[in-house]
């Protein structure tokens, strides 16, 4: 397949788009950092694996949209609050076969894609693989995990089948699933548990599971997850989430949470799509959210404070 990354010189952008490239798809990672694209085209792209070995993966990458042409899949991975000026700039790269295959975190990027490119292009999905960026053109894989995609529909596609077996013969097993909204609830009650709490505490992700505060903390954070979710019809089970949610941390060693890495490096991070999506949407079905309520007053006062001394 011809297949762009938005967001390829990021940690998940680069695992995904160097998997990709090393089984033989034609991918360009899509990036606005001059430094990552300039060491991944100079250096290559290295992804430092969990057993320690480190393979440097020979792929494209550009600032420039325009220049890379149509393409077969987009798979937008950049940050919720660059998602409508990302796939703006994509427009080049979109022809009438085009999909755009959302792989973000938090809640709402599906519909702000469709509403650029049409409901009929967009596929959505998510990950359980872990990435830290480490510098321009390296980043870390210390999580491995399933990855599902499905249509808005529910319907099985061919273009569907089509993505689900070229990301398994690239290594990144995959599934199609009918009920890709409640797969993706799944992973947002994950990431409102962890990534807060580690971006306030600087814990690295095994080290949430390592002491009775922060399990106590994620486990009342998702017992309103679970409510809101309930609340909606989303199929939400509480023991199923907290078994997957201790079992993933446990075996992430080493692992860095995506907002504790943008807490570190001074960045708005995406408190809004992920507990204040469920903050918003507990308002909607009349369910008190007074923990997750508190996450995003503590991360958006937290946030405040580094960008302001930034500046």
């Amino acid at each position: 397949m011809r297949i762009a990354i938005l967001g390829g010189g990021g940690a998940m952008g680069g695992i995904f788009g160097g998997y990709l490239a090393r089984a033989g798809n034609d991918v360009t990672l899509i990036d606005v950092s001059k430094p990552a694209v300039a060491a991944i085209n100079d250096n290559g792209l290295t992804i430092e694996e969990k057993d320690g070995s480190q393979p440097v993966i020979r792929v494209p990458a550009s600032m420039e949209p325009s220049k890379v042409g149509p393409v077969d899949l987009i798979i937008n991975f950049v940050k919720c609050y660059h998602t409508d000026a990302a796939v703006r700039a994509a427009a080049p790269m979109i022809s009438g076969d085009t999909a755009v295959l959302s792989l973000q975190n938090g809640w709402g990027n599906a519909p702000r894609i469709a509403g650029i490119v049409g409901e009929d292009k967009v596929l959505v999905g998510l990950t359980y693989h872990g990435g830290t960026l480490l510098g321009p053109g390296r980043v870390k894989h210390p999580g491995v995990g399933m990855t599902y995609i499905g249509e808005l529909s529910g319907k099985t596609t061919p273009r569907l089948d089509k993505v689900i077996e070229t990301f398994c013969a690239a290594q990144i097993e995959t599934t199609k699933s009918e009920r890709i909204l409640d797969e993706v609830w799944k992973k947002l009650a994950l990431n409102a548990c962890t990534l807060p709490v580690a971006g306030l505490l600087h814990f690295m992700s095994h080290e949430l599971v390592a002491f009775d505060g922060t399990k106590s903390l994620m486990a009342a954070i998702l017992r309103e997850v679970v409510a809101v979710a309930n609340a909606q019809g989303i199929s939400l089970d509480y023991d199923e989430r907290w078994a997957a949610i201790t079992g993933l941390l446990e075996k992430a060693v080493g692992g860095k949470a995506s907002m504790l890495q943008d807490v570190e490096a001074g960045r708005q991070t995406e408190i809004e799509v992920i507990n204040g999506a469920i903050v918003d949407a507990g308002k909607r079905a009349g369910v008190p959210t007074p923990v997750n309520d508190t996450m995003v007053w503590m991360i958006q006062a937290k946030q405040a404070h580094y960008l302001q001394t930034k500046a």
